[in-house]
């Protein structure tokens, strides 16, 4: 099994996460209390993880790690892949090996597949319906994510054909309403960051008289936020093509049509990693 992505550790992943659920560290801590006094040490289990909704898969490289790293020897079938999107009732992954290590790795290994194949489906949701209003606009995602999770759902978000924003702080400037507060306006924020040497340059406007004094200044991408899809589209004729234009904030499963109609290259959805729900998914096992 391969999963890399970069900035990740998997390893440091798995560990982390399984050292958390059976308390390494804490006074008491360190095991399977459960698992360790009800399973014989040398019991077996097979079991099936299965999609009890449709949903779009994502995160099963991740629960193979979890289960490998407590039981090498187990056996793992993978019967989909990530990005897939599958029918209530599909099975996703079927498992033989140690029960002890399978138990113990079940609740982190179903934890990681719900949470990103919630994303992963709420993605395509938005992906799908903001196709019926444009075929050309992308979908993009925030940095609206959990601590310590933001790689793998923004992983998610793409495999739910959806694609990345800025990853975090490091790879663009995004110029918000609060730099242009202490800047002094759209134009001087916009400098600075250009004076600076920062590429590429995002600005938030929501006005369109803040249009021309940010693309004068040096915005490669405008973030036109909260405005209605007839302000839309004459912000996108006003840029004629010299920035990059993105449509964010009000965007729901009914707006989003509406909004990517206007001509705008993207539209942006904070609930996509911020609030979305988690897949329901399961995993059941019967000794062998």
């Amino acid at each position: 099994m391969t999963f890399t992505l970069p900035g990740f550790d998997l390893d440091h992943f798995v560990r982390s996460t399984l050292d958390e659920d059976l308390g390494v560290g804490l006074e008491g801590g360190g095991s399977d209390v459960t698992s360790d006094s009800v399973i014989p040490a040398d019991a077996r289990f097979a079991g099936v993880m299965d999609s009890r909704d449709p949903v779009v898969v994502a995160g099963l490289p991740l629960a193979e790690a979890f289960f490998l790293h407590l039981d090498p020897d187990c056996t793992i079938e993978t019967l989909v892949s990530d990005g897939d999107r599958v029918a209530a009732g599909t099975d996703l992954m079927r498992l033989t090996g140690n029960a002890r290590a399978l138990l113990t790795a079940e609740r982190s290994a179903l934890n990681i597949v719900q949470h990103l194949s919630g994303i992963a489906t709420m993605a395509r949701e938005y992906v799908d319906a903001m196709r019926k209003g444009s075929i050309t606009c992308t979908l993009l995602d925030t940095r609206k994510t959990l601590p310590g999770l933001r790689i793998l759902e923004k992983y998610a978000v793409r495999q739910g054909g959806a694609s990345n924003h800025r990853m975090g702080l490091w790879d663009a400037a995004m110029i918000k309403d609060n730099h242009v507060a202490v800047a002094g306006s759209v134009g001087e924020a916009v400098r600075r960051a250009r004076d600076a040497g920062v590429k590429p340059i995002i600005c938030e406007v929501d006005r369109l008289d803040q249009i021309e004094p940010a693309i004068e200044a040096g915005a490669h991408h405008l973030l036109l936020d909260n405005m209605a899809p007839d302000v839309l589209r004459e912000a996108v004729s006003m840029v004629n093509g010299r920035a990059a234009t993105e449509a964010s904030g009000g965007i729901n499963l009914d707006t989003i049509a509406a909004k990517a109609a206007s001509g705008v290259d993207y539209c942006s959805v904070g609930r996509l990693t911020q609030s979305a729900p988690a897949a329901d998914v399961g995993l059941d096992f019967k000794p062998v």
